[in-house]
């Protein structure tokens, strides 16, 4: 069968890609090796935020009495929170697949493998084997868990994110080692759960790519919430001979260890290059990744790569505007080549975190003379009425043309209130002009507009 494209992979990245191209007229064909909507949909980024919006309802319930609100005796149910985040995955596959028929897309269910001559390998779940051929092809095969050598994943005691979305039982306590996006949403969900949880990170700080101000705001609300943080540690060995597991750890302080029921794996992603047939067609890999131009196409011409699987964030955001980059540049048009240093990275544990552009080191360190403002939400009359004054919003602009390097947001909500400021680096809005943007009161997100302002020596709330 001969497409004009053939998306290898339906994650975030592929099926974006697939449905650009549809509408861009070209005759699109995506394979799948397990279902629509990849890991994103399925196993990542939606399913975890339906489990931490159970943790949250479970945390104001809590609550309540400070809301004027009495409720007595409230319980989870882990198994049904569980249930409900399979159930909204399922459904958000099932739109997926409505989307791929409302745009004319031939979904071809099996694992592929590229072959030289621009054709693809498809072989289903019963063995058979069958062969497709486009003019261009897109590698979108994700990521998965990576796996530290000392850290080998059996599955039942030392898990990686999957397993950690549908345990068939609530643990009584829990290790997690890493501390970025996923470490950290984990961590809130099984401490609001009733889970003992310790964090193990081996930078200085919890969510490392993040502004320090930002690390240290939720290490401070992570311990008041009774989790452990072992920062500056480094887990050398597990031993699961026994019942649970004894986790060996290494601080600064010396070796100790801490016994819990399941060990959570979440030091990043690793790309799913392997057995695709990348050998075989010569493209060129470096570091795990597939080598792309800046329109992702690789050293092969008509053979082109996106998302997780190339360098760049391993976000699905990312994949998604790679996709539709890339196939916009095979239809013919001339597409802006993205800026990866204007990316939103979202972490939605709670309070929750998002930031875009230079952190205050990151900026310091490119040499910028700085102007700083900070608004914290203990002085919002909107977070002070919904119970939410944790956090704050920090921008920090170049202080000789008033571009806004960096926006580094912690509180409630906050992942809704970032694209603002992706949209203000975008347009090249000066620090000026976005103190005269009126903003709505009450709301969360006039505390952008107040951060700005004290940026400049102006603002009114503080």
């Amino acid at each position: 069968m001969q497409f004009d494209l053939i998306v290898l992979g339906s994650g975030p990245g592929g099926y974006v890609t697939a449905i650009r191209a549809s509408q861009l007229g070209l005759k699109t064909a995506v394979i799948e090796r397990e279902a629509l909507g990849g890991i994103c949909l399925n196993w990542g980024c939606i399913p975890t935020k339906a489990l931490l919006k159970s943790a949250n309802v479970f945390e104001y319930i809590q609550h309540a009495s400070d809301y004027g609100i009495q409720v007595s005796d409230a319980k989870h149910d882990f198994d049904a929170v569980v249930k409900r985040s399979r159930g909204v995955a399922e459904g958000m596959s099932k739109g997926v697949q409505f989307l791929m028929k409302k745009n004319k897309i031939e979904v071809i269910m099996g694992t592929g493998k590229v072959m030289p001559g621009k054709k693809v390998q498809v072989t289903d779940a019963n063995g058979k084997v069958s062969e497709i051929s486009a003019n261009n092809i897109i590698i979108a095969t994700g990521g998965r868990s990576r796996e530290l050598p000392n850290l080998k994943q059996d599955g039942k005691k030392i898990i990686g994110y999957r397993e950690a979305m549908t345990l068939p039982e609530q643990p009584k306590s829990m290790v997690i080692v890493g501390s970025g996006a996923i470490g950290v949403e984990f961590a809130y969900f099984y401490n609001a759960m009733g889970t003992k949880v310790t964090i193990v990170e081996y930078m200085p700080n919890i969510v490392p790519v993040e502004d320090e101000d930002v690390s240290k705001a939720l290490t401070k609300t992570f311990k008041s919430k009774g989790i452990d943080i072992l920062n500056n540690a480094e887990v050398t060995g597990v031993d699961t001979a026994g019942k649970g597991c004894k986790v060996k750890v290494k601080t600064a302080d010396g070796e100790q260890v801490i016994e819990a029921d399941i060990v959570l794996s979440a030091v990043g992603v690793v790309a799913n290059i392997e057995n695709i047939g990348l050998e075989q067609v010569g493209i060129v890999t470096d570091k795990g990744k597939i080598v792309v131009d800046k329109y992702y196409q690789t050293n092969i011409p008509g053979y082109y790569a996106i998302g997780d699987c190339v360098p760049g964030q391993a976000l699905a955001h990312v994949a998604s505007a790679e996709g539709i980059i890339c196939v916009e540049k095979i239809a013919g048009h001339h597409p802006q080549a993205l800026d990866y240093n204007n990316i939103p990275g979202c972490t939605y544990c709670s309070p929750e975190i998002a930031s875009v552009g230079y952190t205050e080191k990151a900026a310091k360190a490119a040499g910028y003379d700085l102007k700083i403002g900070k608004f914290p939400f203990s002085a919002s009359g909107k977070a002070s009425a919904g119970g939410t004054k944790d956090g704050f919003v920090k921008l920090i602009f170049d202080a000789k043309y008033g571009e806004l390097l960096g926006a580094h947001l912690i509180g409630a909500n906050v992942t809704e209130m970032i694209a603002e400021c992706v949209a203000l680096r975008k347009l090249e809005t000066t620090g000026e002009e976005l103190i005269k943007t009126v903003h709505p009161h009450p709301t969360m997100s006039e505390a952008i507009m107040e951060a700005a302002a004290a940026a400049y020596g102006e603002v009114i709330h503080l």
